[in-house]
């Protein structure tokens, strides 16, 4: 969702368009970073990060639970954080540019990141009823509280004033992000789209959790390949096993058809009379003057 915006604005290729690309890949590494960081926070203190298993950490882990909303609601572009203020020069930009259609595009996904990474996240962690699997859960370490503090204020205090931000920007920027129409219209689409989520929750049209196992490109190498290996093995394993089985037979046929010419009771052991074997040697020399005279 976050690289779309930023392909959208190396597309439209102006000035705004681009500064928008390179402070949102800015931003989008603060916010990006501390969700990980809060969620690995989680994962350490829980030794999972499956929704179903959590729930209510809120209580046990209060400071992992602010600084991931801060997370949230930066990737989320709400006014005040990072990722309002370089997500709305890409929209402004494509906006100037009349590209309708990219524009409505872009404000769905905006609602779409809202929904997953700005609400699912914190509130299936921290808010949804408690499994009470984790009660005797604490709180993050200190060190991980203070690097996600750390990204939490740069979240913060480029969102609330971006200058700092914008002034690294390739190009110079005369942009001014807390105007009312565009604070009015992100508040409106975030708004009704956390309104969405809470209505379809409380109604139960919202899928329930399920417990089960989602599958990353990772299963490729941990699963499918290691059995395709095994497989592979297994088959060559058998086409070797026959392959020698039938070099075995053909040699033990060829040992007896062997034997039944040379053994004791073989024909070449026999005891031939003088006058055959004159008999055979003029055969075999009238055979090779015949196929001289041809050849």
């Amino acid at each position: 969702n976050q690289l779309g915006f930023m392909v959208v604005g190396i597309g439209v290729g102006t000035e705004m368009a681009l500064n928008g690309t390179v402070s949102h890949a800015f931003a989008h590494l603060l916010y990006k970073a501390l969700l990980f960081m809060s969620m690995g926070a989680v994962l350490y203190r829980t030794g999972t990060i499956q929704a179903t298993e959590l729930g209510g950490l809120y209580k046990r882990m209060p400071w992992t639970t602010v600084f991931c909303i801060i997370g949230a609601a930066s990737i989320s572009a709400f006014p005040l954080f990072s990722g309002f203020v370089s997500k709305s020069l890409i929209l402004t930009a494509v906006a100037d540019g009349h590209y309708t259609i990219i524009w409505i595009g872009l404000l769905i996904a905006s609602a779409g990141v809202m929904e997953h990474s700005g609400i699912k996240i914190p509130f299936f962690a921290f808010f949804a009823h408690d499994t009470g699997k984790h009660r005797d859960c604490k709180e993050a370490p200190l060190h991980m509280l203070l690097a996600m503090g750390g990204a939490a204020f740069l979240c913060v205090f480029l969102g609330a004033y971006p200058k700092p931000l914008y002034s690294i920007l390739p190009y110079a920027v005369d942009y001014q992000p807390y105007t009312s129409s565009h604070v009015v219209t992100q508040l409106q689409l975030l708004l009704f789209a956390a309104l969405a989520f809470g209505v379809l929750l409380k109604t139960g049209i919202y899928p329930p959790e399920k417990e089960s196992v989602n599958l990353d490109f990772d299963w490729t190498y941990r699963k499918a390949l290691p059995s395709l290996v095994e497989s592979l093995d297994r088959t060559g394993t058998r086409v070797w096993g026959r392959l020698l089985d039938t070099a075995q037979d053909g040699l033990q046929a060829l040992h007896r058809g062997i034997y039944h010419l040379t053994g004791p009771e073989g024909v070449f052991a026999r005891t031939w009379s003088t006058g055959s074997i004159a008999l055979s040697a003029a055969l075999m020399l009238g055979g090779y003057l015949l196929f001289y005279f041809f050849y």
